[in-house]
């Protein structure tokens, strides 16, 4: 278990390339921080400085060219796909940019869905609580398509807090919403965070929700240059 002062996440010297026609791309380089249990971190830089890469390194769902990621007091270099995807599934949740819900399950079964592919046996009574707490018990049957964009968002984010995670990943969460629902989807995400003592990991371009959080790590070409 982590308590307060632990950190949750540890990257060192992570290190990005891939390979181009002019050679080996650098898209992250020599990136080490730490995040403590509870915290909250805004990944902030220009287009194409490396926040994406960064965060899918940090989550397990890419594999760095050199460096590591200690997540939750594990290594990801020492497990193998299938070992980071347990991993992710027992501690992490995810809300992105582009909501990521399935256009063939309602509001209700795409929230459920995390916990029955782990066959836990309360999911839609869960999934109803997580629902309610987004402010959507009266949409919970209607499918993505007859719902707004924020309210898409909002279940995606029913979705990522479904099985506590210890730690949210959110990748651009308000960048396909305009202004004043975008506000409403970062004081969702941040009250959540705080009633369930989540660590959050917010990759944003907008000055005012990294604000919102406790540090700040800002990437230009792929290296950190302020924390």
């Amino acid at each position: 278990m982590n308590n307060s002062s632990s950190n949750i996440l540890q990257a060192i010297e992570l290190t990005k390339q891939v390979p181009s026609p002019e050679g080996q791309l650098i898209i992250l380089q020599d990136v080490s921080f730490s995040l403590s249990a509870g915290a909250s971190l805004a990944v902030v830089g220009v287009s194409g400085s490396g926040k994406s890469t960064l965060l899918g390194l940090l989550a397990g769902l890419d594999v760095p060219s050199s460096g590591s990621v200690i997540l939750d007091g594990t290594e990801l270099n020492s497990l193998n796909e299938d070992g980071r995807a347990r991993l992710r599934n027992q501690c992490v949740g995810f809300v992105f940019q582009s909501f990521q819900l399935l256009p063939s399950l309602n509001a209700l079964e795409n929230v459920m869905l995390p916990l029955e592919l782990v066959g836990a046996r309360d999911a839609e009574q869960n999934a109803k609580e997580r629902l309610s707490d987004v402010g959507l018990s009266q949409r919970i049957h209607h499918y993505p398509n007859q719902l707004s964009g924020g309210e898409q968002q909002r279940v995606a984010i029913a979705r990522a807090f479904i099985g506590a995670p210890k730690i949210l990943f959110a990748d651009e969460p308000t960048g396909n919403l305009d202004q004043k629902t975008g506000q409403q989807i970062i004081d969702l995400i941040f009250s959540l965070n705080k009633e369930l003592g989540t660590t959050l990991v917010l990759v944003t371009h907008n000055p005012a929700i990294a604000d919102h959080c406790d540090q700040r790590l800002t990437l230009a070409d792929g290296r950190i240059t302020q924390d």
